[in-house]
């Protein structure tokens, strides 16, 4: 029945919405994804940074179900619901303090949209300074805001007017050392605000905490703490998007713990109900107030069953150590990583925070040429059991996404079967 409910109709998916791994899923747990066909496949991806704590976590899955047998659509315009409340109470004990003011939406680009909208209404300003290589989304708006690949915008012109690109600090790039692509970095984006958006007209700066879909790249801290700075004088907003670096994944609930750094807003996604659709954005009340009421909303943000979701996957990521257990692994993991390096001198840098690591090839000191390679590597390692994504403006850039509550049998497991991978490709 699978077979002709494969052949029937996978031809009807919609030809622009890209696939890496051609298997249809029958179910998933913890760190698994099993096939129709009965193949067991270890899960490095989590649905792009969403499935932290695992897929199908029990109390969440309770969660989930309790909650639809009492509302399953709570129009947040309508009606006060009690998982909303509940995960405000949640949220407000890992946000910080500053943080007292939250809007729920749908998906990472819907956050973003509203966010954006927020600075330029607190402001009165137009403009915003994004950085290469970021990532916020694929609506209009967010495809405007976004530089990593040309394909999130080529042939959908014209782009949303007012946005400004900025160096993003990529060290191993721009072949610095950490301190010198900060200094450098920052030394650009004033010119920027010299030169091309002056900062009476800026609204906000916007910047992933960690470059997800351009490279897994983890600012310096430095830069950080300039960006900070730079807005304070100008009186700009300054945008976190931990859209995908948030709710655990760096080893902290949120990246910009490792900055000592708190924005004016943060916008946050995928891990924040283990999959099932919600987004928010958190500020101060008082640059909420400046909105008009009504111009923010949605039919279905802070949707009551996601609340519940969101509210159990925090409990359980607390409960259950998952912060530390990242931050564990996520060492086993560099320093695996790491050895294969020595081996392999085509794996050029391997870079990351917890869980969040990024594993950058080059040949011939080109990150383009590396493309085909990586993507061997992938379907070599789907092929023994291992699923990992690509990212990176060249997709010569892999990334490790696994769950927070992974284990360190699992972490291993998933070395041999990339280094396996790597040699049988470059061999």
């Amino acid at each position: 029945m699978t077979n002709q409910l494969y052949q029937e109709n996978f031809f009807h998916m919609a030809s622009p919405w890209s696939r890496i791994f051609n298997f249809v899923a029958d179910h998933a747990e913890g760190a698994y994804i099993y096939t129709d066909d009965g193949k067991k496949l270890l899960d490095f991806t989590s649905g792009i940074g969403v499935t932290n704590t695992g897929h199908c976590h029990p109390k969440v899955v309770e969660a989930i179900r309790e909650q639809a047998g009492l509302f399953l659509h709570a129009q947040a315009n309508i009606v006060i619901h009690k998982p909303m409340l509940q995960l405000i109470e949640e949220l407000r004990k890992i946000v910080p303090p500053s943080m007292d003011s939250f809007f729920f939406a749908n998906s990472g680009a819907e956050a973003l949209e509203n966010a954006v909208k927020i600075a330029k209404a607190a402001t009165g300003r137009q403009n915003v300074i994004v950085f290469n290589g970021s990532f916020h989304g694929r609506t209009h708006a967010t495809m405007s805001l976004t530089t990593s690949k040309t394909i999130y915008r080529a042939g959908f012109a014209p782009l949303m007017a007012g946005v400004y690109v900025a160096p993003f600090p990529y060290a191993y790039n721009l072949g610095m050392t950490e301190e010198e692509a900060s200094q450098y970095a920052l030394g650009q984006l004033e010119h920027l605000l010299a030169s091309q958006t002056a900062p009476k007209e800026t609204a906000a700066i916007l910047i992933e905490s960690v470059l997800g879909e351009g490279g897994y790249i983890v600012p310096p801290a430095s830069f950080m703490k300039g960006l900070r700075e730079i807005c304070d004088k100008h009186g700009i907003m300054l945008i976190f998007d931990e859209v995908q670096s948030g709710f655990g994944r760096t080893g902290k609930w949120f990246a910009l713990e490792h900055f000592g750094v708190v924005p004016d807003i943060i916008t946050a996604a995928k891990g924040i109900a283990s999959g099932m659709p919600l987004s928010a954005v958190f500020t101060r009340t008082d640059i909420m107030k400046k909105l008009d009421v009504g111009s923010i909303g949605g039919t279905y943000g802070g949707n009551a069953v996601a609340c519940a979701a969101g509210v159990a996957t925090i409990r359980a990521m607390r409960e259950e150590k998952m912060l530390e257990n990242a931050e564990e692994k996520g060492i086993q993991l560099m320093t695996g990583l790491r050895k294969l390096q020595e081996e392999y001198p085509q794996i050029g840098d391997v870079r990351g925070k917890g869980l969040m690591v990024g594993t950058e090839f080059v040949v011939d000191g080109s990150q383009a040429k590396a493309k085909p390679l990586v993507k061997e590597v992938i379907h070599k390692a789907e092929e023994k059991g291992l699923l990992l994504l690509s990212c990176g403006t060249y997709d010569n850039i892999l990334r490790w996404i696994p769950p927070l509550n992974v284990t360190s049998d699992q972490i291993n497991d998933g070395l041999k079967i990339f280094g396996e991978s790597v040699k049988e490709t470059i061999d």
